[in-house]
């Protein structure tokens, strides 16, 4: 999977060379008063591959670093994917006294063990943005493999190795469906910290994906 990484690219390589300020070398402008020599303050902005570097204001500078203000689609993310990761930690908590099989229940475990941190760190997100944002033509209960209020009324219900088989299913399926939703965000959303929580998410996920398939 291709993870978008220009943005960050170009952050950190005009991050760095904006420290990098120039004053004149050249023998006689080294005599020059302080206030003059800082005013011929220059930047030197990496070229294009086979292009030269150049030098530019650092004013200029800070114009070329990406915007990285949040949109939509990284609230729309952050919001949903708090709900998505709250209907995980509810059918976990279920598996300490339902499972039937010690893996199960130490999938069960990394689950939960991962997916509530995340959960802080979404919301975490979004108070320092300026909290959640209305959401129109969206609903929580359509979102990508999320459980219906039947099927967690048998989760709840099933016990042993019917627990097992069904908690696998619906866990893969609510696993798939985070993947999907981070992976969207990545092509929609503008915000640096969301893309690293997506990232992490598919990365992750993708793990026990995985790892539940094989039990």
């Amino acid at each position: 999977m291709l993870i978008r990484r220009q943005r960050a690219v170009v952050a950190v390589a005009l991050s760095a060379v904006a420290v990098l300020a120039l004053t004149a070398c050249e023998s006689g402008q080294d005599k020059a008063a302080p206030e003059a020599r800082a005013s011929t303050g220059a930047v030197v902005a990496p070229g294009k591959p086979g292009e030269p570097a150049r030098r530019i204001s650092p004013e200029e500078a800070a114009r070329l670093l990406p915007d990285e203000s949040p949109n939509s689609a990284d609230f729309r993310y952050a919001q949903m994917m708090i709900v998505h990761h709250r209907q995980a930690l509810t059918m976990t908590a279920l598996a300490p006294q339902r499972a039937g099989s010690t893996p199960v229940r130490k999938v069960a475990e990394r689950i939960a063990a991962a997916q509530q941190p995340e959960i802080g760190a979404m919301e975490g997100w979004l108070k320092n943005n300026g909290g959640p944002r209305e959401q129109t033509g969206h609903d929580h209960h359509s979102m990508p493999g999320m459980a219906t209020e039947a099927q967690l009324e048998e989760l709840r219900n099933a016990k042993g190795a019917a627990f097992d088989a069904l908690f696998l299913k619906l866990m893969i399926t609510h696993h798939e469906g985070a993947v999907t939703m981070a992976t969207e965000v990545l092509s929609e959303g503008n915000n640096v910290l969301v893309e690293e929580m997506a990232n992490d998410v598919i990365a992750q996920q993708t793990s026990e994906i995985n790892r539940m398939r094989s039990l």
